[in-house]
């Protein structure tokens, strides 16, 4: 896919988690925080995990109680019990991707993250290459995960896929990978197979050879995460396409 078929993909900055404002009760990922994020027409980027019954679930965290009632891993409970578990702080639920592009309707893009316990487990790209088929509005999953993309490469050939990468530092996520994407991941070497179309990487890790690579000599548009402030993001447009952001709006 050429450069110029993804222009939409660095057009508008990209709320990280949707345009989401705690205090507010407007939690990450729910649908109050895409509504906000759409209506200041940003781009909203989501994460992604899969439900026990192979539904892909819009939520950060791979188990509950973080931000909601509850326990238990997500892949263990069902998309409908996983809709019934209230948010604390909001009367939001937790939704499905096929519900997320029905509220977006295409008017800005969607950047959904796959999570991943880095086991081989197909079920999550599977389904987003199901739900993708029929929605025709701007998106473009990307994950940490090459086996991920690969999938969706197979699978959705047409649909834009990215990769999301940073220096390795001890991390609870992180430390799930095998060491040879754990500590390989800042290069972008292991994405190399799954073939992205964009790179999304650490704000903190810029500049670094890898992105620069990436961005000028392959010409893959640039995306950088977490961008916090408006110095943050005057610093990261010196190396980067497009910022996802969070805590102010650009």
């Amino acid at each position: 896919m050429a450069r110029w078929a993804l222009d939409w993909l660095t057009a508008r900055p990209i709320a990280h988690r949707g345009l989401h404002h705690a205090a507010a009760g407007v939690i990450e990922n729910t649908p109050a925080a895409v509504g906000e994020a759409v209506a200041a027409g940003y781009g909203i980027e989501v994460d992604l995990q899969i439900s026990a019954d192979g539904e892909a679930m819009v939520h950060h965290d791979d188990v509950l109680g973080r931000l909601t009632e509850g326990q238990g891993r997500l892949d263990r409970i069902t998309a409908a019990e996983l809709k019934r578990v209230p948010f604390r702080g909001s009367d939001a639920r937790m939704i499905t991707l096929g519900e997320l592009c029905d509220l977006v309707g295409g008017r800005v893009p969607i950047l959904p993250e796959l999570k991943s316990r880095f086991d081989s487990d197909p079920r999550l790209p599977l389904r987003v290459a199901t739900v993708m088929f029929g929605y025709r509005g701007p998106v473009a999953p990307m994950s940490f995960d090459p086996m991920q993309l690969q999938v969706l490469r197979q699978k959705a050939p047409t649909l834009p896929r990215g990769i999301v990468a940073a220096k390795y530092r001890p991390h609870p996520y992180w430390d799930q990978m095998p060491p040879w994407l754990r500590h390989r991941m800042g290069s972008l070497l292991p994405a190399l197979a799954c073939r992205p179309q964009f790179v999304a990487y650490a704000f903190d890790n810029l500049p670094a050879l890898a992105p620069f690579l990436a961005r000028r000599l392959f010409r893959l548009p640039l995306l950088t995460w977490v961008v916090r402030t408006p110095l943050a993001r005057q610093r990261a447009q010196r190396f980067a396409d497009q910022v996802i952001f969070e805590d102010f709006r650009p």
